[in-house]
């Protein structure tokens, strides 16, 4: 397909000078790219962000910025099945595709929508009415939003190359914020892809991408500038001690890996329609772009009298997965991204065995349709079942793949203490009839969730599912999650937006906050 892959920076496509790191295809193991940023300069792509595209988004108001996202959106549209093809390589099936071009490109409308609708036609946000300062009515104050003088660098995960880079762009586009864009490696030319589509739909400087490491990047920002982190929490962490947010208070916001977990209620025994969509929702989970779903359910609670129950309903469903090359007639479930990430779930699982057992799939081999299982990064389906909630590594380890482990619990006491043990996570779910008991689990469980799911037969026709972030809520949670949010509409456009409070008298305030 191509070898080494290009940044576009400046606005002209350019390549690394090493050959880089190969990546190669997850399904056949065949080089797809070479991807490198060697000898780039990133100092003078920075410098354009925050010249030449502050300046062609400041010209525009929030109307306009919206208008120039929805056409991003419209033109990835018209060109998906591109990127759709391109997924495959990644082991992503048609319906994993989907998951992430389109609701990428649904989010993008949905904040062009949002923006329209509610934002000023101007170049700034004026929050408030002015507020009394004294008692002659000669000074007040007020609160501005205007755009900082800085950029957006977006770093991004390899699971969404799509919609996690445009649910990053779209609220800094808005903000009137140039984006420099750093996908992950192993997806990297996917992303790439997408800004050759969508490139001439913005304004010059208004997005970057850099292929490859990002060395000496962080040295050049600031308190002008804004960092969106998608990954592991180690490397969360590690991004957020850097001086550029320690000292130089860069904004930093992270989305990290968490171990969330789905709720079955007493009352959703068999035969109840709840016991079926718990068992339907995990699987779904488990198998939706190979498990590897940053909001993939990692720990399944269920009522110690329902767990063998459960157990037999999900392996039955499980036994209907069919493991292959996307694109193949009957393929269920694609490859995880590649080879190396195999092998870093195959040893995450060994752990969690060490604590339970695994009552469903092999993790040294499964049966592959249209493909070669050793050449392509293809896994078994697995479920897992721990006993014993007292051990530490159901609560601890991550397996980022189709990987999900059963946990009984007695009652409510020990359910939410079974829950604050993930120290925190980005999505949750109760599956119950009972709205009592939902009401007791959605109120102990809060504080360690950015978002909560509610699913029984009243809710099940229009919900989303646990595992999918809608751009009008909030997505990020607490402690391990990464201690941020993004989306959540509006409120991420207010989050690159630097407020600012004016004091005088009235009628220069008036001014100050004029069109002209």
């Amino acid at each position: 397909m191509m070898d080494t892959l290009q940044s576009y920076l400046e606005g002209s496509w350019r390549a690394g000078r090493d050959e880089g790191v190969p990546v190669a295809d997850a399904v056949t193991g065949q080089l797809v790219a070479r991807v490198s940023s060697e000898g780039l300069d990133l100092a003078a792509a920075v410098a354009y962000a925050r010249h030449t595209g502050l300046a062609a988004l400041g010209e525009l108001t929030f109307p306009q910025r919206a208008a120039a996202l929805k056409a991003v959106a419209q033109t990835l549209q018209e060109r998906r099945q591109e990127l759709y093809d391109l997924s495959a390589r990644a082991g992503a099936t048609r319906r994993d595709a989907a998951v992430d071009v389109d609701g990428g490109i649904g989010t993008a409308l949905v904040y062009a929508s949002l923006a329209r609708k509610n934002l000023p036609d101007h170049t700034l946000i004026v929050e408030d009415d002015p507020i009394p300062l004294g008692k002659g009515g000669t000074f007040a104050g007020r609160h501005l939003l205007t755009t900082p003088r800085g950029i957006a660098l977006e770093i991004n995960a390899f699971n969404f190359p799509v919609w996690g880079m445009l649910e990053k762009l779209a609220p800094a586009l808005l903000a009137g914020v140039p984006t420099i864009v750093k996908p992950a490696t192993p997806t990297a030319y996917i992303a790439a892809h997408a800004v050759r589509i969508i490139a001439d739909a913005l304004p010059p400087g208004a997005i970057q991408l850099v292929a490859g490491r990002i060395p000496g990047l962080f040295d050049l920002l600031g308190g002008q500038d804004h960092i969106g982190f998608t990954g592991s929490a180690a490397t969360a962490a590690r991004l957020r001690s850097d001086p550029a947010v320690t000292r130089r208070s860069a904004r930093f916001n992270a989305e990290a890996d968490s171990l969330n977990c789905s709720v079955l209620g007493p009352d959703a025994i068999p035969g109840q329609p709840e016991f079926d969509l718990f068992a339907d929702a995990l699987v779904t989970e488990m198998t939706v772009k190979a498990g590897q779903k940053c909001t993939a359910i990692r720990r399944a609670f269920v009522p110690v009298q329902l767990i063998d129950a459960v157990s037999e309903a999900v392996e039955a469903r499980l036994a209907r997965v069919v493991v292959g090359a996307p694109g193949v007639p009957g393929v269920t479930m694609g490859a995880l991204v590649g080879l190396a990430q195999r092998d870093d779930v195959r040893a995450a699982v060994a752990r969690l065995a060490a604590a339970g057992s695994i009552v469903w799939g092999d993790p040294a081999k499964v049966e592959v349709v249209g493909a070669d299982a050793e050449r392509g990064a293809f896994l078994s389906p697995l479920l897992l079942r721990a006993d014993d909630t007292g051990r530490t590594e159901p609560h601890e380890v991550e397996a980022f793949g189709p990987v999900s482990t059963l946990l009984p619990y007695r009652d409510l006491e020990q359910l939410h203490e079974l829950i604050a043990r993930g120290e925190g996570s980005l999505a949750g779910s109760v599956v119950s009839h009972d709205r009592d008991f939902v009401r007791q689990v959605v109120l102990g469980a809060a504080a360690y969730h950015g978002r909560i799911l509610v699913l029984d037969r009243d809710s099940a026709g229009e919900s989303t599912g646990h595992g999918t972030p809608m751009p009008q809520l909030v997505h990020g949670g607490p402690g391990r999650a990464g201690g941020g949010e993004e989306e959540a509409g509006l409120r991420a456009v207010y989050a690159h937006l630097q407020r600012t409070a004016i004091q005088g008298h009235p009628a220069t305030l008036d001014t100050i906050i004029s069109k002209e």
